[in-house]
């Protein structure tokens, strides 16, 4: 099969969807691999080194789309939505519950979309999220101290504190991935940490993990409104798989923080938990609102682009090779592969997506 990777367009996504030495693998399986020029330059992966891989060093995006299989990081953009047709397969992240325009488009385009964040294990985990919810996850305690900072309109309070000075009140909305991952750097960080969640074995594995170094609570609308009183950094960590984000915190809510706070809103690819998110860009992280900080960019893991590829490519590659050998036969062959289909041929076929668009 011929397979394209496209050069990332979304604002500072530097990640590409395959390494040179993923490319090599399915060169070596018999299939054709086009890559845009310049695709991995900015996670450090130079055209020479894919030519060297066995892939072709396509000019234009225009060549790398005529492709059957489309693998990419990101959903398509404004621009790239035209070069979607009939048959094609596109294999990325989507997060179509916030962006119906780009879920009519694509249904429009007939063409049949595999979202990386609904793709399943046999254990009901999210293999291809997990990676880059690790990464966000990592990041989100920092890009929060970030926040703090007195320039970006923080209360200009250092997360570790200082001898005398007691630290950052870091709280944790979900205990998933991206949460579990938070804490730990929280932790790392010197902060206080107060961790949320619905499900009491996920915090009691957070209190085996983390032991006294954080305050677990079961997370319900009276202790999340609780918790915001008292916080210096919020993380926005709860996900439904293919789903908007749950809103976990409303406008009044927003206003009961401290000035200066910072709401560091990881769902944000779902559409973010409180009221008053909305996406940002690497360019323009911060924006403030109600008097606290808030960081939502929607590509978080793409700063790291480096590790954040290589961790992608090691996740996806072995869905690459089904989808480039098998077609959309290999969702017959994989339920877990089957999950991640979200629009074929015209139709919504993931049910919280269609539930959140309003679709059959």
């Amino acid at each position: 099969m011929h397979i394209g990777i496209p050069r990332e367009i979304k604002n500072h996504e530097y990640r590409v969807a395959l390494t040179p030495e993923g490319a090599r693998e399915l060169v070596l399986a018999g299939h054709a691999v086009s890559v845009e020029t310049s695709a991995g330059m900015g996670a450090g992966f130079t055209d020479d080194a894919y030519r060297a891989a066995g892939a072709r060093i396509a000019a234009s995006p225009a060549e790398v789309w005529q492709a059957k299989l489309v693998v990419k990081v990101k959903e398509p953009q404004t621009l790239e939505v035209p070069y979607l047709r009939e048959g094609q397969i596109l294999f990325c992240y989507l997060h179509l519950a916030p962006a119906p325009v780009l879920a009519h488009s694509l249904l429009a385009s007939g063409a049949s979309a595999i979202a990386y964040e609904t793709v399943s294990d046999a254990s009901g985990g999210l293999p291809l999220l997990a990676p880059m919810s690790e990464i966000a996850g990592r990041l989100a305690p920092q890009m929060g101290a970030l926040g703090l900072h007195t320039s970006h309109g923080g209360s200009g309070v250092l997360v570790s504190g200082m001898p005398g000075v007691p630290p950052a009140h870091i709280v944790i909305i979900g205990a998933g991935i991206v949460g579990m991952s938070a804490a730990r750097v929280a932790v790392g960080l010197g902060a206080r940490v107060t961790l949320l969640d619905r499900t009491a074995a996920i915090l009691s594995r957070a209190e085996q993990t983390f032991g006294a170094r954080i305050e677990t609570r079961f997370s319900t609308a009276d202790a999340i409104a609780h918790v915001l009183t008292c916080a210096d950094i919020v993380i926005g960590a709860a996900q439904i798989p293919g789903r908007h984000a749950p809103r976990l915190i409303s406008l009044a809510q927003l206003k009961t923080m401290r000035p200066g706070s910072v709401l560091v809103d990881v769902a944000i690819d779902q559409g973010g938990i409180a009221e008053t998110s909305h996406p940002t860009t690497h360019s323009a992280p911060f924006f403030v609102a109600e008097g606290v900080v808030h960081y939502c960019v929607a590509n978080m893991p793409g700063a790291l682009a480096r590790t954040a590829t290589e961790a992608l490519t090691h996740a996806t590659l072995p869905y690459v090779q089904a989808l480039a050998t098998q077609g959309l036969y290999a969702l017959d062959a994989d339920a877990g592969l089957k999950a991640g289909l979200q629009i074929h041929a015209g139709k919504i076929t993931h049910p919280g997506l269609a539930q959140d668009l309003g679709s059959p």
